[in-house]
């Protein structure tokens, strides 16, 4: 009764003690390529565009199959009643008016075979466009969750960057403040500098929250396009390539604008789609066209067949059939019609399509050459406002000047700094978009 009584005590312990909270998830660090990688094995759109591919697949087994002969096997078991009046037109007299009931038993196979159908052949080969269609239209899926990603991707990494430089801000502002609080303690400076330089902190810690949240709603984003776990927190394990002037710039292979358009014309998958579903519009035209030729086949069956088991022998018939049209209402016309339109459609939209990967390719490398150089511009304003902190600081403490300059220098720092990050930002997305646009993804991993 005792060990009852201290288990039952037990157990109404452990019902009212709190739940304990559920332990977080590790955080899930990924380097660029690790995040491409996720993206292509798990978003949301990739997975659709390969389930396409694999119905398509399946669309070509089924027009295979039509070329293929079709047997099947039949077992049946009849029960028939006559009436011979209506069979034969007339009455026999002294015969009854109707024969059975009686059993028919019967078993084999029936087949049917296309001997000569040339429709069949272009549906066939259609449905093989049509896997070709499939596999560039996933390209393409993959490509544009590629780009997404990478975009993503240096946005966080843009975010970072803005949460070093403003972590290195606050911490020169507060030493600012904190010069300035001496210098009025020891009776040179004033309250004035130090409560300028006290303002110079507010808006530095201000900018610091900000650009702060600014990474957490990236890092969101980048969770989404993944397709991860809401509850694990994403980190970034690429270091972050801006806000610095000894970064190594990754580099893309040298190509004249020309060629890189010629080279997005042969590698593009939306080209490559655009290509197969003209290669099925021109089957569909010719199959339409082939309707009128005729179509020969072969059918017939095997059975076994007998009032009883034993009495069963064997039956067949064979049968070979040339069809062929001779009035169809204008529907191999309008289909000829349809099919035609829809080539023109192909043509038109190729045509829209190419201009339009000219453009992104021509865009993104004016873009790309531009933000090298003002990579150049922006990293030697780092430098120069740096020393103007540096020499403005000097003479504030000489008690040559009061803080203004200070705090001048210090936003025209700030500025430099964001100079900067926007450099190398777009830089590195000029890189990507150039890579999306040629169709060569491997290009933006060159170092």
């Amino acid at each position: 009764m005792l060990m009852i009584r201290w288990i039952g005590g037990a157990t109404i312990c452990l019902a009212l003690l709190p739940a304990l909270p559920a332990q977080p998830a590790a955080p899930l660090k990924l380097t660029l390529k690790e995040a491409v990688a996720l993206a292509l094995k798990q978003n949301p759109q990739v997975i659709l565009a390969n389930l396409e591919v694999s119905d398509s697949q399946q669309d070509r087994l089924v027009a295979r199959s039509g070329l293929l002969p079709q047997v099947n096997g039949n077992l049946a078991e009849t029960v028939n009643r006559l009436n011979l009046e209506t069979a034969i037109g007339f009455a026999f007299p002294g015969f009854p008016h109707h024969v059975g009931p009686y059993y028919v038993a019967q078993g084999g196979v029936r087949f049917n075979a296309a001997v000569f159908d040339l429709t069949l052949w272009r549906r066939f080969h259609s449905a093989e466009y049509g896997i070709d269609s499939s596999r560039a239209q996933e390209t393409a899926a993959q490509d544009d969750a590629i780009l997404l990603v990478e975009s993503q991707y240096l946005g966080s990494q843009r975010a970072a960057a803005d949460v070093q430089a403003d972590e290195s801000r606050v911490k020169l502002a507060q030493a600012l403040y904190d010069q300035a609080f001496d210098l009025q303690k020891s009776g040179v400076g004033t309250g004035i500098d130090t409560l300028r330089a006290n303002v110079e902190l507010q808006n530095e810690k201000q900018r610091l929250i900000e650009s702060s949240t600014q990474l957490e709603t990236s890092l969101y984003g980048l969770s989404r396009l993944l397709n991860v776990d809401p509850r694990i927190r994403i980190e970034l394990a690429d270091q972050v390539r801006f806000a610095n002037d000894q970064v190594k710039l990754a580099e893309t292979p040298p190509m004249p604008v020309e060629q890189r358009v010629e080279l997005a014309y042969g590698t593009r998958p939306e080209l490559r789609q655009i290509a197969a579903d003209e290669q099925r519009a021109e089957l569909a035209l010719r199959a339409a066209g082939e309707e009128r030729l005729p179509k020969l086949s072969l059918s017939g069956f095997w059975l076994e067949q007998g009032l009883t088991p034993s009495s069963a022998i064997p039956v067949y018939q064979y049968q070979a059939s040339l069809d062929f049209p001779i009035f169809t209402g204008g529907r191999i016309q309008a289909q000829k019609a349809e099919a035609d339109l829809a080539i023109r459609q192909l043509k038109q939209r190729e045509q829209d399509l190419r201009n339009r990967v000219a453009l992104e390719v021509k865009t993104s490398t004016a873009q790309m050459e531009a933000a090298r150089h003002e990579i150049d511009v922006a990293n030697l304003g780092v430098q120069l406002a740096k020393q103007e902190v540096d020499q403005a600081r000097d003479r504030f403490q000489a008690g040559v000047a009061n803080n203004i300059e200070v705090i001048t220098a210090q936003d025209e720092l700030a500025r430099a700094n964001d100079n900067q990050i926007a450099a190398y930002y777009r830089y590195n997305q000029a890189r990507a978009d150039l890579a999306h646009a040629t169709g060569r993804r491997e290009d933006f991993y060159v170092q």
